[in-house]
């Protein structure tokens, strides 16, 4: 093993590695990805000295367990999971140092879903278009973590404790603004607004999925396939709304009824299965 990395002992369900993703390249077919939950995962990297784009490791429900080459500085965030030190309880949301050949195990997520853990100097994997993210849907990037995997570690610097920023409070429904297909289901905006709605169990980094009494589709046949954003509301043939998120797909054929507001994306990442959701219409 070499000494600026660590090793994964246990990888859990779903464990990628993510940094602030490749915004602007939608024109070439290639999803942007990244960070799903931004404000977890930039705090993750300020408490630990890193530019707050650094790459992380992105957990789902699951935790993961990390073996230390020298001694390194991490902080893990997001959805709140026991963490432990060699079998000893560590700090939540902190630079924890961790010494030379130590393990780390976050354990599953006890609320939310996701949890982020960042090591100073930030996971050096090989990137790829400008980003070490892993994008789930296209392949780009690098696999995802698995057992044994042993993944570099950069030269980390000093953390800046005094200068870091809380996370905002998770309060009221999503909000979201009309879509450019409208007018395609009944009720647009202001019956998705109305409904109630629950995350569906097949949710990934592609899309939230609700499950919830379908939509009715008002406008009968089929769309040329259209440029999605990052938030974008479809209604596919089952009525079932997707919330896209940052592994979605760059076009798509179904209508897009809103767009959800960009500082309530984050919350996405964290909403858990079964969970009730529920979306206010605002403004575009």
């Amino acid at each position: 093993m070499m000494a600026r990395a660590l090793t994964v002992v246990d990888a859990g369900p779903l464990t990628t590695v993510q940094d602030a993703g490749r915004p602007g390249l939608a024109h070439l077919g290639v999803p942007r990805s990244g960070f799903l939950d931004d404000h977890a995962a930039r705090l993750a990297n300020r408490l630990v000295g890193n530019e707050p784009g650094a790459a992380l490791l992105e957990t789902t429900l699951g935790g993961v367990t990390l073996r230390t080459g020298e001694a390194v500085t991490v902080a893990v965030t997001g959805a709140v999971a026991d963490v432990l030190v060699d079998g000893r309880g560590a700090p939540w949301s902190e630079p924890l140092s961790v010494p030379a050949g130590a393990v780390l195990a976050v354990g599953p997520a006890r609320s939310g879903v996701r949890t982020y853990v960042a090591v100073a100097g930030g996971i050096e994997v090989d990137p790829v278009l400008g980003s070490r993210s892993t994008d789930t849907l296209s392949g780009l990037g690098p696999p995802v973590v698995a057992d044994g995997d042993v993944l570099p570690v950069g030269a980390g610097r000093r953390p800046r404790p005094a200068d870091v920023p809380r996370l905002p409070a998770v309060d009221g429904p999503l909000r979201v603004t009309p879509g450019p297909r409208e007018s395609w289901v009944e009720g647009g905006v202001r019956r998705l607004a109305e409904a109630g709605w629950t995350v569906a169990a097949d949710s990934n980094r592609v899309a939230l999925r609700l499950h919830g009494e379908p939509l009715q589709r008002a406008v009968e046949g089929e769309l040329p396939s259209e440029g999605l954003v990052l938030g974008a509301v479809q209604v596919p043939p089952d009525g079932q709304p997707l919330v896209f998120l940052a592994d979605h797909p760059t076009t798509g054929g179904y209508p897009v009824v809103g767009v959800l507001h960009p500082d309530d994306l984050w919350r996405c990442a964290q909403l858990r299965p079964g969970e009730p959701v529920s979306l206010r219409q605002v403004a575009g």
